[in-house]
């Protein structure tokens, strides 16, 4: 049975784009982008909403990042052979292989995905998170805080979620990103998110 797993790279006051929508603050340098690649290596299925898909599906159609460091092709690859499934009312199409495009978030054919794959399933965006965390879906968190303030912006956990956490990994790195593994411990109360 594989594992949900929530993935993100947010600042230390805990959001992953400023009040201005800007997250160049976040990019990760060689050392934690090779460590992002180990992680990405065991997922077989990535999970987006509409403005995460938008941004991450330049790892297949920009040339210049396919084409940059060996890290970064080596991400590229593991990004273009993993099955993605996007959740938006108002894409009409994507862009990408391997994609696959859904109206809605279902929970339930969530718990089916999870039974049916071996490998990981990463859940990208924190809107689309949010709905997962409070659907107890949620296995894992995988949180990259970038050593930097910036006072407001788009959340990178959910609000109105209670949800126990156990922390099972840390790492700190040379540009002062730190890395915190927890799998969640205890299914979430309170709080529930209207559908997207």
């Amino acid at each position: 049975m594989a594992r949900l797993i929530y993935s993100a790279i947010s600042s230390l006051d805990g959001y992953i784009e400023d009040t201005n929508g800007r997250f160049d603050w976040a990019a990760p340098d060689e050392e934690v982008h090779g460590f992002i690649n180990n992680l990405e290596r065991t997922a077989g299925t990535h999970l987006y909403g509409r403005r995460m898909y938008e941004t991450m599906k330049s790892w297949e159609t920009d040339p210049n990042l396919i084409a940059g460091s060996p890290i970064t092709r080596d991400f590229a690859q593991i990004w273009q052979a993993a099955d993605k499934i996007v959740y938006s009312k108002t894409l009409t199409a994507v862009s990408t292989r391997k994609t696959h495009l859904e109206r809605n978030f279902d929970p339930e054919a969530i718990k089916r995905l999870k039974e049916a794959k071996e490998q990981d399933i990463l859940i990208g965006g924190p809107h689309l998170a949010a709905h997962a965390f409070s659907a107890g879906l949620i296995d894992e968190c995988h949180l990259f805080l970038a050593p930097v303030l910036v006072g407001g912006g788009k959340q990178s956990l959910p609000s109105n979620v209670y949800l126990e956490l156990e922390l099972l990994e840390e790492r700190h790195f040379g540009s002062g990103m730190v890395f915190l593994r927890y799998r969640t411990v205890a299914k979430p109360v309170g709080g529930s998110l209207a559908a997207s």
